[in-house]
């Protein structure tokens, strides 16, 4: 009988030689420890797969968010992140170990921190739709953030005030380019998107399309039910998400156009099913 691999590793810090304490009696490590919370300080950092620049990048982390740390070795903190759950390596220049309660989060597509509170001040900090920041204090039309520097106030919300409509989100995000493991307006890829999206309208979602599939919505169907789709409805093929902002147009991140698109669903399936086969399931969200 072969052994049971465990927990994903993904999803649940361990390693041989090191696990989260939380893991103890679920998995074999040398050492269980405590993490220490620390938060991100840079407009984006890139989760990686092993402590190396040149690693392939999973996921990308964004400004305010928590990364919990495990281990600090050289230049890199192996840890995981608050947000999904999602393990790996970040840049330790990337993190401050400071930790204080966000009080808002970026709304619009992409915002900046500027210096002063003038719009034509040079921009300290590019910021992307789901940072968080701490409001300190109002400047007109701007608010002043911990850390330093000042941020449009239309393009902030307060953390819990969450939009109603995750296909209109998605759709902010049409023609922004194509990035494995990118998550912010720069780049992202098709799960990205949809956690993107989903996040700002307050809906836990984890990262990997997989992941995606086995956890959110309901079924509708696969294959054969293609005719049943409707707006919000997410389509699933092995390895891939797509969003349906029509009963008959897909809204995706792809490697096809290379950027967030929208194109003929059916069109679409046919082109998809040559590469990663047909589709796999249909997952509503909302009845």
């Amino acid at each position: 009988m072969n052994k049971p691999l465990g927990p994903d590793k993904r999803l649940n810090p361990y390693r041989a030689d090191l696990a989260a304490a939380y893991l103890r009696g679920e998995v074999d490590a040398a050492k269980f420890v405590e993490g220490e919370d620390w938060q991100v300080s840079a407009p984006r950092a890139a989760l990686l797969r092993q402590p190396q620049s040149n690693a392939p990048m999973d996921t990308e982390l964004l400004f305010g968010e928590t990364f919990r740390v495990y281990e600090r070795e050289g230049d890199w903190c192996w840890g995981q992140a608050a947000q999904d759950d999602y393990v790996g390596y970040v840049a330790a220049k990337r993190l401050t170990s400071l930790e204080i309660p966000m009080t808002h989060r970026v709304v619009a597509l992409r915002t900046f921190r500027y210096p002063e509170p003038n719009f034509k001040s040079r921009p300290v900090l590019p910021l992307s739709m789901n940072a968080k920041v701490v409001v300190t204090g109002s400047a007109g039309k701007f608010v002043e953030i911990a850390g330093g520097g000042y941020v449009v106030v239309q393009h902030l919300a307060k953390i819990d005030a969450f939009a109603s409509d995750y296909v209109a989100v998605a759709e902010e995000f049409l023609g922004v380019p194509y990035l494995w493991g990118g998550r912010d307006a720069r780049g992202l890829d098709c799960s990205g998107l949809v956690q993107m999206a989903l996040e700002r309208c307050g809906i836990a979602c984890l990262r990997d399309t997989d992941l995606q599939e086995a956890t959110l919505g309901e079924r509708v169907g696969g294959m054969g039910e293609i005719d049943k789709v409707k707006r919000g409805d997410l389509i699933f093929w092995r390895g891939h998400v797509g969003i349906m902002s029509d009963a008959v147009t897909l809204l995706h991140a792809n490697a096809t156009h290379m950027r967030v698109a929208k194109e003929n669903f059916r069109e679409a399936v046919n082109r998809i099913e040559k590469t990663d086969g047909p589709v796999t399931s249909i997952r509503r969200l909302h009845a």
